[in-house]
């Protein structure tokens, strides 16, 4: 009878161990999942929004600047620490040139009016992209707001504006060989420290607005383990409750990041 009751005990033990195991396992993806520092969003769908209401594309672009204000506020909320998006691809200089001129205005005026209520809010602006390709006094308007907000801490928005995924890497490697580096010497750690990106988190969330589903040459090398989220929502309707649902699909997730979860610890037979 003894033995009986001191396998019982021992099978009971073993059970305890392992629901102890799997709930550590589970606790400790949950609370990984939920360490969202870094947020890129794809803003698409200005041109649908403008065209479904029979307005002009600037007036979507407009809009979409609306919604770039209200998604911030919220990713602040949200205790985000940083925010990447998409304003104006390299490919998007072949569009019509009354948009790209109208876009590039809307870029300048949005900075002279909205520079000194982002520095208020502490937000710490960064420009990933090509700035000297931009006209004179855009590039002045990029350098002063990057500057004035350099200390800021409360979140990062980093606008990626004449930005290309290819275009950064070609840059890198311009770099790189300008720099004499020894082919030997290159590594991913090399490579990441001349991008536009250095010293930046990668993105664990990439959202894309308006249900396309490509990449559109948007952070290629950083995102390559992000979390991709699609949404049929157009950008400048987008706003608290579409974060929130593409923040609960985030932490309903568990990032591997090419590896498997770890099994939960079992005792050995015996022990």
């Amino acid at each position: 009878m003894a033995k009986i009751q001191d396998l019982f005990s021992s099978s009971q033990g073993k059970r305890k161990v392992q629901s102890q195991a799997i709930a550590d396992s589970l606790s400790t993806s949950k609370q990984a999942s939920r360490s969202l520092r870094h947020l890129a969003i794809i803003m698409d769908g200005n041109g649908r929004w403008a065209t479904k209401r029979h307005l002009p594309r600037l007036a979507g672009h407009k809009a979409g600047v609306n919604a770039l204000r209200r998604v911030v506020e919220c990713a602040t909320d949200e205790n985000i620490e940083m925010l990447s998006v998409y304003a104006f691809s390299t490919e998007n200089w072949g569009r019509p040139r009354a948009e790209v001129d109208g876009l590039m205005r809307l870029f300048w005026e949005t900075i002279r009016s909205d520079l000194e209520k982002l520095h208020r809010d502490g937000v710490r602006l960064r420009h990933l992209g090509r700035l000297q390709d931009l006209s004179p006094d855009i590039q002045k308007a990029v350098r002063d707001s990057v500057e004035l907000t350099r200390d800021n801490t409360r979140i990062g928005l980093n606008v990626c504006f004449n930005y290309g995924g290819r275009a950064e890497l070609v840059d890198a490697i311009r770099h790189i060989i300008a720099d004499g580096r020894n082919p030997d010497a290159i590594t991913e750690e090399l490579i990441s420290s001349y991008l536009y990106t250095r010293d930046l988190p990668d993105p664990d969330m990439v959202i894309r607005t308006a249900g396309e589903m490509r990449v559109s040459n948007f952070l290629l090398w950083q995102s390559a383990y992000s979390e991709y989220y699609a949404t049929p929502t157009l950008w400048p309707d987008f706003g608290r409750e579409d974060l929130r649902q593409a923040l609960d699909s985030y932490h309903r997730r568990q990032r591997r990041f090419g590896r498997i979860a770890v099994p939960p610890t079992t005792v050995a037979q015996g022990e």
